[in-house]
């Protein structure tokens, strides 16, 4: 009923004009190509199942428009917008509850507006849509994209969305046939085409400048968690403690348990699940040496790389550390209407830089929350999380895979020229627990860091300084061993590796580190962690396993805050800091890949270019962010740099062009100097005009005086006269014709501006 009461309007001529339709199969099934490409694409970038129901169902609405595209559809029209407005509503209700990243949500809502739209293609215009919004599906990807995978996605897109650009060029000339001859090009053409676009984007990918991180304020967050009962913030789950896993406060008990067998002397290193790092918990056990199994556990996006931190120790228990204030963490609860944690901030007067980070767990992890120090803003979606007194983040739950958070970081540049002004502690108050050391240890731990100190070729009076000489001595002095024998009863883990082994496990290194600064009256701590991992430029992502987990030394100097310390062998003194910059990675994995088929002089000359180049554009990007000065210098550099690109760049065409005059005969020169001459006032030669046809042309052009055509003729009748007939006609009047006409030229040119000045 509802139809036939439509069937008058949607037959009225007034009401609808007749729209011009697409007829081509083959430009349709190359746009559903395209969309079918950018729905799968979104949905493994994004790990959703949105494909399952919109790829069937686009193929029905194309199917559809192609079977309708002559009728005017007023109804399914109408139902179209019924469902747009609809599925727009549902969309305004999801992120009002904020319970979801906003790009999937988006996205979706694309996707279903797409579905909705494939029920309706008469005109090529709306297959164009159609194709935008492939292309957006496919750059949605991309952002979304964690891995190399979404990289053959990208050229499946190509390779379809070449075709299709041809077959729409085509239709708008009108020259587009129905049938499959559409597309009448060999398929080397093809391939040659596709290899070139596909090589020009290679070259631009790695020259383009890549600044990590995000520039924006709305950072990814998972969806809100729902934890029930209540948050415990002084429990740590570490789900390596096999017997602990997933129960939670078993898996505690067993630590305690673990504790107490270590000291009857046992080794329980069964009890422990190698693909976890023993350093995530509360109180820890140094004597468990036993290989990881590598496995990925996070990704990270960050504008500088850094120690990812995770906890930190300050009493040393003879075998391994605990946080003895670990019942003092200190619960934080966010705003039910946004994802943001402030979190306390400690003063010092060390310059800092804001870093933004985001972390996506990709295996299963404690309950800890790794981060750069100092964080200032977290993004978690739990309503509830913990910060231990030295500055531990902890969830209620273990951060289950998938899991995506954002952290804003403060991170203190290391100025050493700061540091190494820095006083030493003057109080000990509020800093005592990071000055314990074994009272029958000390005096030995101090002779050994003085005797270290020693060594040096001057006095280092400046805590700074110790801390990096002594983390250096400990590289150089001692070994990484992992057949070190079992700790005895009544034996010290810091002492027996100082003075019996000689050397042991990367984590040992760390604990001597901490008591020998403190022993020299430096406030210092465990902290374990997690390595930068492997960068990937092609993602822009960090990729760190749990083989990326140790633990490091971190100081305290008064004034400036804390500083981490590396006195693992085979690594830096301390982890990569803010000066290393991840811009410009591409192009620096690509040139080490090509100095390794160079010889050694050649890949020395052109890495001091490169270096020079690279160090020449961080300057220039950084005078960005000197506030109105920097822009002004920036901007004045910029247009200085163009203005002398294009100088050089004329100069060698202007090189080139003489080069190419060089290599032609005397006549046939003066004659394409002529026609180049000509050109320039537009009075371009057309392909199909004969010499003679041209110069007459010229004579009726209006635009030349009588000597101007007189040169013209005398150059046009020598060159004719060579060219065809053998001639060699003498080369100075034919000179002096071509200057003839360059100075009619320059005269005309002169007058042409007199008149501009005049009116």
């Amino acid at each position: 009923m509802f139809q036939s009461w439509l069937q008058p309007i949607a037959n009225s001529p007034m009401l609808l004009p007749a729209k011009e339709v697409e007829d081509s199969l083959l430009l349709r099934l190359g746009v559903l190509g395209m969309v079918i490409v950018g729905l799968v694409a979104t949905d493994v970038a994004a790990d959703t199942a949105n494909s399952l129901w919109a790829v069937p169902l686009s193929i029905v609405g194309f199917s559809w428009s192609w079977w309708a595209r002559r009728q005017r559809n007023v109804v399914a029209k109408l139902a179209i917008a019924i469902g747009m407005l609809t599925a727009l509503a549902i969309f305004l209700g999801r992120l009002a509850t904020l319970n979801q990243d906003s790009r999937i949500l988006l996205t979706e809502l694309l996707i279903q507006l797409q579905v909705l739209h494939s029920f309706d293609l008469p005109r090529r215009k709306d297959l164009g849509y159609s194709m935008v919004i492939a292309l957006i599906l496919i750059s949605v990807a991309a952002t979304l994209s964690q891995t190399m995978t979404f990289g053959l996605f990208l050229v499946l897109f190509l390779a379809i969305a070449l075709p299709v650009l041809v077959l729409d060029y085509r239709s708008r000339l009108g020259l587009l046939s129905t049938t499959s001859t559409s597309l009448r090009l060999p398929w080397r053409q093809w391939v040659g085409l596709f290899a070139l676009i596909l090589g020009l984007g290679m070259v631009v990918f790695v020259l383009l400048p890549r600044f990590p991180g995000y520039q924006i304020r709305a950072l990814p967050v998972s969806a809100d968690i729902q934890v029930e009962g209540k948050f415990d913030q002084a429990r740590v789950i570490n789900s390596g403690f096999v017997s602990g896993r997933g129960r939670g406060g078993a898996g505690e008990a067993l630590v305690n348990q673990t504790f107490a067998d270590t000291q009857e002397g046992d080794r329980p290193a069964d009890t422990f699940d190698r693909n976890f790092y023993y350093g995530f918990n509360s109180e820890i056990d140094q004597t468990f040496g036993l290989p990881m199994v590598p496995r990925e556990l996070m990704r990270v996006r960050s504008q500088a790389p850094g120690f990812w931190r995770v906890l930190a120790f300050d009493e040393y228990t003879g075998r391994g550390w605990r946080i003895s204030r670990n019942d003092e963490a200190e619960v934080l609860q966010r705003s039910p209407w946004s994802f943001r944690y402030l979190l306390p901030q400690q003063l010092s007067q060390m310059p800092t830089r804001e870093v933004i980070q985001t972390y996506t767990i990709v295996s299963e992890f404690s309950n800890l929350i790794p981060h750069l120090y100092e964080p200032r803003e977290l993004y978690f979606p739990t309503r509830e999380i913990a910060r231990d007194p030295d500055g531990g983040l902890r969830a209620p739950l273990p951060l289950p895979e998938g899991l995506t958070y954002s952290v804003i970081s403060q991170v203190p540049v290391r100025d050493r020229s700061l540091l190494r002004r820095a006083p030493k502690l003057n109080h000990t108050l509020g800093y005592q627990s990071y000055l314990e050391v074994p009272p029958d240890l000390k005096p030995r731990l101090q002779k050994l860091a003085q005797d270290l100190l020693a060594k040096a070729d001057r006095s280092i009076p400046e805590p700074y300084e110790q801390a990096l000489y002594l983390t250096q001595a400990l590289k150089q002095s001692y070994t990484l061993k992992t057949d070190i024998p079992e700790l005895g009863k009544d034996q010290d883990l810091v002492e027996a590796f100082l003075f019996e082994w000689r050397g042991g496990y990367p984590d040992h290194f760390s604990s001597a580190l901490t008591l020998l600064l403190r022993s020299l009256g430096i406030p210092s701590r465990l902290v374990t962690g997690l390595g930068t991992g492997e960068f990937n430029p092609f993602t822009g992502l960090y990729v760190v396993r749990n083989t990326d987990a140790y633990a490091l030394t971190e100081a305290y100097f008064p004034n400036l805050g804390w500083f981490l310390f590396d006195p693992i062998p085979g690594h830096d003194l301390y982890p990569q800091t803010l000066e290393v910059d991840q811009t410009f990675s591409v192009l620096q994995q690509f040139w080490q890949w090509v100095t390794g088929w160079l010889p050694t002089p050649v890949t020395g000359f052109l890495g001091t270019l490169f270096a020079t180049l690279e160090t020449a554009l961080q300057k220039f990007f950084d005078l960005f962010n000197q506030g109105l000065g920097g822009i002004v210098q920036g901007i004045l550099i910029l247009f200085g740099g163009i203005l002398l690109a294009w100088g050089l760049w004329y100069a060698l065409q202007t090189w080139r062009y003489r080069q190419r005059l060089q290599k032609l005969p005397p006549i046939a020169r003066l004659y394409v100097q002529m026609l180049d001459g000509l050109a320039q006032q537009g009075l371009a030669k057309r392909p199909n005009q004969t010499p003679w046809e041209y110069a007459r042309s010229l004579q009726t052009c209006g635009r030349l005086d009588a000597i101007s055509q007189r040169a013209i003729e005398t150059l046009t009748q020598a060159y004719v006269a060579w060219r065809y007939g053998g001639d060699h006609p003498p080369l100075p009047p034919l000179k002096r014709a071509l200057s003839q006409l360059r100075q009619q030229r320059w005269r005309s040119l002169q007058r042409t501006v007199a008149d501009l000045r005049r009116r």
